[in-house]
């Protein structure tokens, strides 16, 4: 400042100390402001210290800049590692939006069409039957699908495939073991046809295999196998180095806890955590499997706040982000499984969709138009269009913590306001 006050007028000079007031206001005008960064300090750093979590890290990017990143507690505690920038973990489900993605893809080529049926691609999907009931000795008692299950059941999760703990069918889901690690994705999809259905296709909601599926008409309609695919398309031109089904080392990855009933940790066998990403296995998930660090999973969330481009790299239309980002299931489907838990939502092509504000302050925040998922082991993002903000939090934690993501969500945007 000595400087400038040598070379300019004292007039000049309360003008340049003006001009810089707005900058003050401007990140006040944000979400991410300093009272916001506080917070979010604040709550990861209790999350960890009550013992609720081993480590977290999260970050936050707004406006195309870098807003917060922090991270806290242990990667590994047991070898008294910290969580970093650096650290890779098992994100579960949140592989879903990037299989949404590269379905997608094949989509903007005029491939498909939404409400094509699957069969269309893969036959072994034609003339599907459904459970009406059981008979006097307890066998299913099948009728013929109402509809064929369409591409758009399976981005909504509203094809109908039942799970091992339905009531009637879950003894023969079990048996087939669709999900066994030494499928290819094409013995899964052939297994699975062989089931019945648990409802009509659109009927309900019901989380579950729907993402599998996408990643197999991704091999059959692209002619490649679903991870070159991936990397082909969205994990390679974004630069995601480290988004992979095996980690280049597997030491980078971050250790995995489960609560017990006294709110105590345990650390989870690394040969059971790491059960699947140690090995190229033949089966490549759509819905789950990949790992990654936080700050390439920020270039996927970013890649969509900005309608499909970043770093001058395009991967979708922004038609096609607004299309994956608009809610597909209609008032009808009242069956919805845990959907309702994530608040005010509807389903999009792999995402949840805000479609109403919070009624109270128990309900997750969350801004109308954004849409997000999370993992198993209690990972989160999401993407706000309207304050051109994305976050991402990391944690490894079981059973799924819905709570941590409540009180994040509620450290970025502040207290509830009716």
């Amino acid at each position: 400042m000595m400087f400038i006050k040598r070379i300019l007028p004292l007039g000049a000079l309360a003008l340049l100390m003006a001009c810089g007031a707005p900058e003050k206001k401007a990140d006040e005008n944000l979400i991410i402001n300093n009272q916001a960064k506080a917070r979010l300090d604040s709550t990861l750093n209790a999350l960890v210290n009550s013992g609720r979590i081993a480590g977290a890290s999260a970050l936050i990017f707004e406006k195309n800049k870098e807003v917060y990143f922090n991270a806290f507690g242990y990667a590994d505690r047991e070898a008294n590692k910290p969580m970093d920038r650096n650290t890779r973990v098992r994100i579960y489900s949140m592989t879903k939006p990037v299989t949404g993605v590269a379905l997608m893809k094949l989509h903007e080529q005029g491939l498909f069409q939404l409400d094509d049926p699957i069969s269309k691609y893969a036959p072994e999907f034609t003339d599907m039957k459904v459970i009406s009931g059981v008979d006097a000795k307890g066998k299913p008692v099948l009728v013929s699908a109402n509809r064929p299950i369409t591409i758009r059941d399976l981005t909504r999760h509203t094809a109908g495939f039942a799970s091992a703990q339905h009531p009637q069918l879950g003894k023969l889901v079990s048996e087939a073991d669709v999900m066994n690690t030494n499928n290819t994705l094409a013995q899964m999809a052939s297994k699975l046809a062989a089931l019945p259905l648990a409802f009509h296709p659109g009927d309900e909601w019901s989380y579950g295999i729907c993402v599998d599926v996408q990643a197999y008409l991704v091999e059959r309609i692209s002619g490649k196998s679903f991870d070159v695919f991936v990397q082909e398309n969205i994990t390679g031109p974004l630069a995601m180095r480290s988004t992979k089904y095996v980690p280049e080392d597997m030491s980078l990855l971050a250790a995995m806890y489960v609560r017990k009933e006294d709110d105590t940790l345990d650390r989870i066998a690394d040969s059971l955590a790491n059960s699947f990403n140690a090995n190229a296995w033949p089966l490549k998930p759509g819905g789950y499997g990949l790992t990654s660090n936080i700050d390439d999973y920020m270039r996927f969330a970013r890649m969509l706040v900005n309608e499909g481009t970043l770093d001058s790299i395009t991967i979708l239309k922004p038609e096609t982000v607004s299309l994956m980002a608009t809610n597909h299931l209609a008032d009808s489907v009242t069956e919805r499984m845990w959907l309702p838990s994530k608040g005010q939502v509807g389903f999009g092509i792999d995402f949840a969709v805000r479609v109403k504000p919070p009624v109270d302050e128990k309900e997750n925040t969350g801004v109308v138009g954004e849409f997000f998922w999370d993992g198993a082991a209690s990972t989160l993002f999401w993407v706000d269009p309207q304050n051109e903000l994305t976050a991402v939090l990391f944690v490894q934690i079981f059973p799924f913590d819905g709570t941590v993501h409540k009180k994040f969500r509620d450290a970025v945007y502040g207290p509830f306001k009716p």
